[in-house]
């Protein structure tokens, strides 16, 4: 990439890793917030619920209205609204003795500024870079969240040092900035495409998934797995390295780190190496949601601290070398004025799949370790054979 390109990319980058913080930066708090708050186990995981549902349902109004309106007039409000909710959250922790019912309200208010955020960067990098670029710009974006990842533990532990609700003073502080280098730094090529009617435009999403249904749906399904297990998984060792490893503290953030690094560093280095190598990307794909399922079911053969975070190292890799080449499939299956709409569908199945994995494995635990680890494993078992039978790379990329 050219310099002003770079720096322009780079600010796209960051709408990916403010937009992770908001949920991954508060998993290591949890169990503050529990306490201070009186709170059980189910109401501290509607913390995430009351996030991710109304970002998952607005997520595919924010593709609608980037394809007819452009992506950084959505974007950019969106991300103000993201922090907003996080300030809200903040100040009502601060300033109420039972902030709780009024912390969920700004949680909805931030969840609908993240529906917003993602996708539409995903879109806007589809519609600025072609052929092999754009799988390469893709799997920075990808590694990009999946840094989010990496340092919201650790940096939700740190700020946590202040007080248990500082964290959600740091999204508006990341947002607001980000919001304004998108706006101002971030060019967006328009569409002619944008001045469709409103029949035209669904008419068109239909011939799009009349031709790639396939395609798209088992796409959208690897996608949500992905992520299913990933934030199920994650919810799950929080817990026991605090009650199993008594970790705690940013010792427990940076171990909590190590599988969303591995996923971060392999999204990012999967998206280099598969560029211009789509005949690889169905065995990629279904290879990394295999390497997920024998990770997972053998992961309760170990109880020393390090084989297990070993094996959860090698099923971040598994993870990471998947999200590339499924987000290159389904930014390349249409044209700049349908791809809004496509991205942010395949937003809205991904935090559905982050919504319902702590409580999932939240419920599954009780039926003990062996059951929640190796159903986890045959769900991603699952998606791979839906994966081999369905996905069919382009030949070249558009």
């Amino acid at each position: 990439m050219k310099k002003k390109t770079a720096l322009q990319f780079a600010v796209l980058c960051g709408v990916p890793f403010v937009m992770v913080l908001g949920n991954s930066m508060l998993i290591p708090v949890f169990p503050q917030m529990k306490k201070v708050m009186h709170l059980t186990q189910f109401q501290v995981g509607l913390i995430v619920t009351f996030f991710s549902v109304p970002a998952g349902i607005l997520i595919p109004f924010a593709g609608f209205l980037s394809d007819r309106y452009g992506r950084k007039p959505i974007m950019v409000p969106a991300l103000f609204v993201y922090g907003v909710g996080g300030l809200i959250c903040g100040f009502a922790s601060v300033l109420m003795t039972k902030p709780y019912h009024l912390l969920l309200a700004g949680r909805v208010v931030q969840g609908a500024g993240a529906g917003g955020t993602y996708q539409l960067a995903m879109a806007l990098t589809g519609d600025t870079f072609q052929s092999n670029e754009r799988t390469k710009a893709l799997g920075l974006l990808e590694a990009s969240n999946g840094l989010g990842k990496v340092v919201s533990p650790i940096l939700g532990s740190l700020v946590a040092l202040i007080s248990w609700y500082a964290p959600f003073f740091a999204y508006g502080i990341l947002a607001f900035p980000i919001a304004l280098g998108v706006w101002f730094l971030v060019p967006e090529k328009k569409d002619k495409g944008q001045s469709d009617s409103l029949a035209q435009y669904w008419q068109k999403l239909k011939e799009t998934f009349k031709e790639k249904a396939k395609l798209l749906l088992s796409s959208y399904l690897v996608g949500m797995v992905a992520l299913f297990l990933l934030f199920g998984v994650l919810s799950y060792v929080s817990d026991i390295l605090e009650s199993e490893y008594h970790l705690f503290g940013l010792k427990k953030g940076f171990v909590l780190a190590i599988p969303v690094f591995a996923m971060a560093l392999t999204s990012y280095l999967s998206g280099l190496f598969l560029s211009d190598r789509q005949n690889l990307w169905k065995p990629v794909i279904v290879g990394g949601l295999v390497g997920t399922a024998v990770t997972l079911g053998i992961l309760p053969l170990f109880k020393n601290l390090i084989p297990y975070m070993t094996v959860l190292f090698i099923s971040g890799i598994s993870i990471g070398i998947l999200l590339p080449p499924i987000n290159s499939l389904i930014t390349g299956a249409t044209s700049t004025d349908r791809r809004g709409i496509i991205t942010c569908l395949y937003g809205t199945v991904r935090f559905f799949g982050v919504a319902i994995g702590p409580p999932t494995f939240g419920l599954a635990i009780e039926q003990g370790e062996w059951f929640m680890f190796l159903g986890s494993a045959a769900i991603a078992i699952i998606a791979a054979v839906i994966a081999f039978v369905f996905i069919t790379p382009p030949a070249t990329n558009e």
